[in-house]
């Protein structure tokens, strides 16, 4: 099995609607080994016939049948590629600004973002506009801890580009002052002009582009950094799925953030207390003796019924630190875009790794100084756009988190509120609940 001894690395692909996530990934991953050509030929046949021609390598992607009516990415897909030194599993994250959960729920598993943009006249300037999902996307994907990005400048084949290096050079010099506003850093960013309808720059240079003497976007992917995996930490996976598969039972679906996950193990399952033996552990379809930090996995649990579980739930080891709910936690955080003043009682949903639960700020207890973070007020009567405060948040229904420092893809989220992020923030400390087991 040479390709296992190649480490794994999650890709969400993210970007305002219509950016060409799903065409860019699916020419990708049928160039780099995901995709045979009967199935591409296949898609375009379906495409063709519901007049979306278009949408042909999208379409790979957008497998669910009422995405394919609407044109429109909703629930993650995985899929894999490989490049020459690493295997890739892509997390295409939908754009439409009411998928923005799930979006955050594939940026919190993701190593690596590629940020596509539509250098289209009008259609680059709607998508970093305030309204626009590009911003957004890249502030939750750093926030939620993605911290290596590239940016793939896309439909450079358009009539109002046709392969121009002044509209290259206009979008790089934008997004790179907002992308540093979120936290990046562009000088580390590679910025690959492509298309990926055409292909152009995707897997070997263009001829299109003599200007362009970056890496084309296959390099880039391949050029990302392998991130340390916690495989010695205790075991942490937040559920994205359960399935209940005939003859099987109950598989429920994750990435493992921390620890080791085998067969044989007694699983917990936080905030509800229900343990289940793990019969098997599969990736991709392949049984595993066990899996690590970083891999997408389905496990197979005994004595668990589906209707048990449910997403945002975390599966740990019930003999190693097991996961559990919390009363409450205490978090740092940041209010980015609020209209007014946020007071105690204010309820908004914490979006924390897959979980997404109502939490009521029960305690502004300061206010600091976002750059030395410094205390400038002891519990203040409101905090406002621009502040960073500790506030003792409490859940309104069952919800697992942890720390920051101990598990940090289990302790930073986003704030949501009115459709969009109003505030990031980290988690300090956490008042947890004793498990009763069930």
């Amino acid at each position: 099995m040479a390709q296992d001894s190649k480490p794994s690395i999650s890709l969400v692909v993210i970007g305002h609607v219509d950016a060409g996530k799903s065409t860019t990934t699916g020419h990708l991953i049928y160039k780099c080994g995901g995709i045979d050509r009967r199935t591409i030929e296949k898609y375009e046949k379906e495409s063709e016939e519901l007049g979306k021609g278009t949408f042909k390598y999208a379409w790979v992607l957008d497998k669910l049948k009422a995405e394919r009516e609407r044109g429109v990415t909703i629930d993650l897909a995985h899929w894999k590629f490989e490049s020459a030194h690493y295997n890739f599993t892509i997390i295409d994250a939908p754009g439409h600004r009411d998928f923005i959960k799930n979006m955050i729920t594939g940026a919190s598993q993701a190593d690596v973002a590629l940020l596509v943009i539509n250098a289209a006249q009008g259609s680059f300037e709607t998508g970093i506009s305030k309204d626009g999902q590009t911003r957004e996307h890249a502030l939750l994907a750093y926030t939620l801890g993605v911290k290596q990005m590239i940016v793939a400048v896309n439909k450079m084949d358009d009539s109002t580009v046709n392969y121009s290096e002044e509209r290259y050079k206009e979008i790089r010099a934008e997004c790179s002052a907002f992308l540093k506003k979120v936290g990046y850093k562009p000088m580390k960013i590679p910025f690959v002009p492509i298309s990926g309808w055409s292909g152009e720059n995707m897997t070997e240079k263009s001829t299109m582009m003599p200007w362009y003497e970056g890496p084309h976007l296959l390099e880039a992917l391949d050029n990302v950094t392998a991130p340390k995996r916690p495989s010695e930490k205790p075991l942490r996976v937040p559920l994205q799925d359960v399935y209940k598969i005939g003859g099987i039972g109950t598989v429920p679906v994750g990435r493992v953030e921390t620890g080791i996950i085998k067969p044989g193990m007694e699983a917990l399952f936080a905030p509800v207390g229900i343990k289940g033996t793990i019969k098997s552990v599969e990736m991709h379809h392949e049984s595993l003796p066990q899996a690590m930090p970083g891999d997408n996995v389905g496990f197979n649990c005994d004595d668990v019924a589906v209707s048990d579980l449910r997403r945002g739930y975390v599966a740990s080891d019930s003999q190693n630190e097991p996961a559990s709910a919390v009363a409450s936690f205490d978090a740092q955080i940041i209010i980015m875009n609020y209209p007014g003043k946020i007071q105690n009682g204010y309820s908004p949903i914490i979006d924390i790794h897959t979980a997404h639960v109502a939490c009521t700020f029960a305690k502004i207890k300061e206010k600091m100084d976002r750059k030395t973070g410094k205390t400038l007020e002891i519990n203040p009567e409101f905090v406002e756009a621009g502040d960073a405060c500790i506030v003792e948040l409490v859940p309104t229904k069952p919800l697992c988190v942890e720390s920051f420092t101990e598990f940090p893809p289990l302790g930073r989220f986003a704030v949501r509120d009115m459709r969009q992020t109003v505030a990031v923030g980290v988690v300090k400390s956490v008042n947890k609940v004793e498990n009763v087991t069930k």
